[in-house]
């Protein structure tokens, strides 16, 4: 009987020695004491975890120390971010222990909160000042810089100063005023003067609705206001930047035609048996199909420029293909046989092929979505 019990207890010790090695092998990575404590929760006393935590903890306090102690020799302004890190990971470790009965039993953690509040005092300075420097030089990419750091300033002390005002006044600062021009059509209809309809119906909605969708003249979503060019002339705004679209390589196919053949079954009742059993039978039908088909496509180029140098802020070309197709059919056999989309296809007498007007406005509606996300990009923090 005492050999039974040393035995099992041989097995405890040696099953939790090993599992606590299990949690030390993985000892570099924060994440594991977290694991340890989760255990604790569920289990109170298992004692790989009990065993474990002590080591892990020190561990963790000591690798994070060292990485702050690290940042802080560094005159990089990103260095305050990464010390808040690190002491924000000890303190979630802190508060992970002290409300575990179990964790806090075998560990006494430090408490960071007053480090972290110190060093974001420090860290709102530090943003609030090269803000400032900044805000003092001229061009979009200084105001810029300067609108993220007073944003920096207000996430680590919330209304420092007047860190909300400066952060307004860079905004201000890096507005641009943006022209966009009509669509230039270099395509082969609009050269051989095909479909004036569709041709100004499309170019006109396509500038008029980028205009509106990114908030015209009174945009406040981006730094940027938005302008027609004769919205420009009529308002005498000098725009800083200019969006130039322009259609190439139109290609609206004339429609081809494929047929083929398609059996369709269906078994169905001709009669009764002597004992009134339903009776039922195969037919058979075939389908002759004709599908006619097209793939159209046209790519269109943006470019964004600065106008008084000239410089490109963007440059790409997009690619849209639209795909149609139309089916009807008539068919051979038994028409008990047919289906009701079977005869969705039947009673198709004629194609509705789209008109060329229609497949622009198409090729436009596709093409629009990534247009209008291009200029935000340019024009987006």
């Amino acid at each position: 009987m005492k050999y039974i019990f040393y035995t099992l207890f041989s097995l405890l010790v040696f099953t939790s020695c090993k599992t606590s090695k299990d949690y030390l092998s993985k000892s570099g990575d924060d994440k594991t004491i977290f694991d340890a404590i989760k255990t604790l929760k569920k289990h109170s006393n298992d004692t790989s975890a009990l065993h474990a935590l002590p080591v892990l903890y020190n561990l963790a306090q000591q690798r994070n120390l060292r990485k702050i102690n690290s940042y802080g020799s560094s005159n990089e302004l990103s260095r305050w971010d990464k010390m808040i890190d690190g002491y924000t990971v000890l303190q979630e470790i802190y508060q992970a222990i002290i409300e575990n009965d179990a964790a806090s039993a075998v560990v006494t953690p430090v408490n960071y909160q007053q480090n972290i509040y110190d060093l974001k005092k420090q860290a709102a300075a530090d943003y609030y000042n090269e803000g400032l420097y900044m805000l003092s030089l001229s061009g979009r990419t200084n105001a810029k810089k300067a609108y993220s750091y007073f944003k920096k300033t207000e996430k680590y002390v919330p209304n420092y100063e007047d860190a909300k005002l400066k952060m307004d006044e860079a905004f201000n600062n890096a507005i641009v005023n943006v022209v966009i021009n009509p669509v230039h059509d270099n395509s082969y209809f609009f050269n051989t003067g095909w479909g004036n309809y569709g041709y100004n119906y499309s170019n006109q909605y396509f500038q008029q609705s980028l205009i509106r969708d990114l908030g015209g003249n009174n945009s406040s979503r981006y730094p940027a206001r938005f302008y027609s060019d004769w919205e420009a002339r009529r308002d005498n705004v000098q725009p800083d930047w200019e969006v130039n679209l322009t259609l190439r390589n139109m290609y609206i196919p004339r429609p081809q035609t494929n047929t083929y053949n398609r059996n369709s079954s269906a078994s169905v009742e001709i009669g009764r048996d002597t004992l009134g059993k339903p009776v039922y039978q195969t037919v058979y039908a075939t389908l002759h199909i004709s599908r006619l088909y097209f793939t159209a496509r046209a790519d269109m180029e943006v470019s964004i420029t600065e106008i008084d140098t000239r410089k490109n802020i963007a440059y790409n070309t997009y690619r849209q293909d639209y795909n149609w197709q139309e089916e009807h059919a008539t068919y051979t056999g038994d028409r008990r046989a047919l289906s009701s989309s079977d005869w969705t296809l039947i009673n198709n007498s004629r194609f509705n092929e789209p008109s060329r007007e229609d497949v622009l406005n198409e090729l436009y509606r596709g093409l629009y979505p990534q247009v209008k996300n291009r200029i935000t990009n340019a024009v987006d923090w």
